[in-house]
């Protein structure tokens, strides 16, 4: 079967056909496992693994800050998919629909819409859902319009560049509302990618802002929005209360139990009455499931996620299998029943070695395993050589924990390629100074060329 066709129909499989749905951490991390135990299978043709993906890298999610920050080039916190995974199939294209009972998934790719031949469906013997999870939105006036998320390689990029493209107008700009309004950045959202994302970013722009004349440090307005009491739960109550102590001791305004009312206009309007014009959004405000899993026949549970077993078998369902944002997982470890598996990407690692291990066992007709493992607590980054932890109950602050979230995510990220690139880029960060230079024209490279060629240039707003 052709990796990137959109209409070629793959014939029968000429022995057991697993299909992964994902190339996230669950999808990636099981394929490669999966690829492992059946080697001598695969070789022989008596299974095949099919891996359906909309983008063909693994993104690292926990660097996407340090990416944003420019401590890290974009092309390390990705993990190529066909090159890690060799002996799978690798089709580019995202699955619109699954019909579990008659065993195949429709899957429309980069050609379905150049050839005009339409979807393909793809049959399979054993399916691995692992979808990932997409942005939560809320129905707020103005998001849609001019909000960002933070949840690709290609948003934390563009984000970076972003905000020194708004520093360079503030410097230039007479209109003292434009300039007010583009060093302002609010953050919606205190969870991990929020808190990470700003504390990285004000730590980049806060060393840029010495290289413009007429802009300071204290000149930039960095706003977290956040609807509960506290921020990062994941690391305890006492270290998000240092976290928000450090953040607003770096004049970094964290507002609690505040919730952002609209931002047309680009106008930041907050629960608590406070407005702020400001040309930077950033939404950070939860997940949810993917779409794809309300188009399965495949049960769900009420927040829209997959019902499973502590095995990880889709709970009532032969040769179905999921794990990870997807999933709703058994914890087995938690002391009340009936509690779940936080969907983080601790939890996803490891689920998918057992998924793998499991689906490998019931191939062979062996008892399979269930998923059981104890939290072993969080870490964050607050910035360059800040952070915050709680790791096996022993809380850790600055310099420390800055250095375990750097250390426990190094020896996370997939293949030793990139572990290697990766500890090379942050020893020559050590050694110069900072890159402080936006590529805002990465994102729209023909610009120059239609200028050229007489098309009206595209305005700022063209781009929101």
């Amino acid at each position: 079967m052709a990796s990137d066709s959109g209409g070629t129909r793959p014939g029968p499989p000429p022995g057991v056909r697993i299909l992964v749905v994902g190339g996230g951490y669950v999808g990636m991390y099981t394929a490669l496992r999966l690829q492992r135990k059946l080697k001598q299978r695969l070789r022989s043709g008596e299974a095949e693994i099919v891996v359906v993906t909309p983008d063909p890298y693994m993104t690292y999610q926990p660097f996407l800050p340090e990416a944003a920050a420019g401590s890290i080039s974009p092309r390390h916190v990705v993990v190529p998919l066909r090159r890690v995974l060799a002996h799978c199939t690798i089709v580019v294209g995202e699955a619109r629909h699954i019909d579990h009972a008659k065993r195949t998934a429709t899957v429309t790719t980069l050609a379905t819409g150049e050839d005009g031949t339409g979807a393909v469906e793809i049959a399979y013997d054993e399916l691995v859902l692992a979808p990932g999870s997409v942005s939560r939105t809320l129905p707020v006036p103005g998001l849609a319009d001019h909000g960002v998320g933070f949840k690709t390689i290609e948003e934390a990029i563009g984000l970076r560049n972003h905000v020194i493209e708004q520093m360079d107008i503030a410097s230039a700009t007479r209109d003292p509302a434009i300039r007010d309004a583009a060093l302002t950045f609010v953050f919606v959202g205190g969870g991990y990618a929020g808190v990470e994302a700003l504390a990285e970013l004000e730590d980049m722009a806060r060393y840029t802002a010495r290289y413009y004349h007429n802009i300071k440090a204290e000149d930039l307005k960095w706003i977290l929005v956040e609807a509960t009491g506290r921020i990062l739960p994941e690391v305890g109550e006492a270290m998000g209360r240092y976290a928000v102590r450090e953040l607003r001791g770096r004049n970094i305004d964290v507002r609690l139990d505040t919730r952002l009312v609209s931002c047309e206009d680009r106008i930041a309007v907050l629960s608590d009455g406070s407005r702020f014009p400001a040309r930077t959004l950033v939404w950070t405000a939860g997940v949810k499931p993917a779409p794809l899993l309300a188009a399965t026949d495949l049960p769900l549970n009420e927040r829209g996620r997959l019902v499973c077993t502590a095995r990880l078998t889709v709970e009532g369902t032969e040769h179905a299998w999921a794990a990870g944002d997807a999933a709703a997982v058994p914890d087995l470890t938690a002391a009340e029943p009936g509690k779940e598996t936080a969907p983080n990407a601790q939890h996803a690692v490891r689920q998918a070695k057992v998924l793998a291990d499991n689906l490998v066992a019931s191939l062979d007709g062996r008892p399979l395993k269930e998923y059981r493992h104890r939290y072993a607590g969080s870490v964050a980054s607050l910035g360059l050589h800040k952070g915050v932890a709680h790791v096996y109950g022993r809380r850790l602050k600055g310099y420390p924990a800055w250095l375990m979230h750097r250390m426990y995510h190094l020896s996370r990220v997939p293949t030793f390629n990139r572990k290697a690139r990766v500890l090379a880029e942050w020893t020559l960060a050590g050694l110069f100074k900072r890159e402080i230079v936006s590529l805002g024209s990465l994102e729209h490279p023909r610009a120059e060329f239609e200028i050229a060629a007489g098309k009206r240039p595209r305005s700022d707003d063209d781009c929101q």
